[in-house]
C-alpha cells in the first residue's frame, strides 16, 4: 500500500513544491486555517508531480499510450504539418489529462525521434476539439526500424501554461520511456499510421506507458464498447 502511495517525484515539481511550501508557511503566520488550506494544495502538488514507474508490454508492434486520463475521441483528422505526414486524415486518439492524473508523458513505441517542433498558441480547453489546431503543442514523430511512424502531440490546455519535452530529434527511444510533461491539465494527441485501427474506445480510462492504444499488425474494424 505504501509503494503506491509514496511514489518518485518528477523533479520538474520540486520548485513547485517549495514555492507552496513556503507560501503554506507564511500563512501560518498569518491566520492558521489559511495554513491549514496551503498544507493541502502543497500535498495537491507533491501528488500532481508524482511519477510512478509502470509495466510496458514488450512488443514492437504495439503502440502505447503516452499519457494517463481519458479517450476524449477517436476521429479522422490530419497531423501537424510540421511534422510532414501529408495532409489526408489519419486516426487520431485524443487522450485528456486532468488536474488529478499523472502528467508525465510516455514514448509510444521504441525508435528514433526523426521530428520535434514547437509551436506557440492559445490555452483552450484541451478537451475542446479545436485544440488540437490553436493551442501550443509540441509535436513528435518517433520512427521504428521497420520505418513505421507514429506521431504524437503535446497539447498545452486552459490551465497548463508550459510543456516540457526531454527528447531531441536523433535521438534511440523506447517504447514506455519518459519523454515530457505537461503542467497542470492537458491533452496528448497520437496519429495511427493507415489502415491501423485502435483498440481503445471514446470514455476509456487509459494508463501512460501500459495501455495498448493499437497493433500495427491490425486491422479490421474499429473497436466499439458502452458504459458498464
Amino acid at each position: 500500500m505504501l509503494k503506491d502511495v509514496l511514489v518518485p517525484i518528477n523533479r520538474a515539481g520540486y520548485p513547485f513544491i517549495a514555492i507552496f511550501a513556503v507560501v503554506t508557511a507564511l500563512l501560518f503566520m498569518w491566520w492558521d486555517p489559511a495554513g491549514l488550506v496551503g498544507v493541502v494544495l502543497t500535498a495537491w502538488c507533491v501528488y500532481f508531480f508524482r511519477d510512478p514507474d509502470r509495466t510496458t508490454p514488450d512488443a514492437e508492434n504495439l503502440v502505447i499510450c503516452p499519457a494517463d486520463g481519458v479517450v476524449q475521441s477517436v476521429v479522422q483528422a490530419v497531423p501537424p504539418p510540421e511534422l510532414e505526414l501529408g495532409t489526408e486524415p489519419m486516426t487520431r486518439v485524443a487522450v485528456f489529462m486532468n488536474v488529478f492524473n499523472v502528467h508525465v508523458n510516455r514514448v509510444p513505441m521504441s525508435g528514433v525521434i526523426t521530428a520535434k517542433h514547437y509551436r506557440p498558441g492559445k490555452f483552450f480547453n484541451a478537451s475542446l476539439d479545436k485544440a488540437s489546431e490553436f493551442n501550443e503543442r509540441m509535436s513528435l514523430k518517433v520512427k521504428t526500424e521497420k520505418g513505421v511512424e507514429i506521431a504524437f502531440v503535446q497539447i498545452a490546455g486552459l490551465v497548463a501554461r508550459r510543456i516540457l519535452c526531454y527528447v531531441d530529434v536523433g535521438r534511440a527511444v523506447e517504447a514506455g520511456e519518459r519523454f515530457g510533461l505537461i503542467r497542470f491539465g492537458s491533452r496528448v494527441d497520437i496519429f495511427l499510421p493507415n489502415g491501423v485501427q485502435p483498440l481503445v474506445i471514446e470514455g476509456q480510462t487509459t494508463i501512460a506507458g501500459e495501455t495498448v492504444i493499437a497493433d500495427i499488425d491490425r486491422s479490421g474494424e474499429p473497436l466499439k464498447g458502452e458504459a458498464r
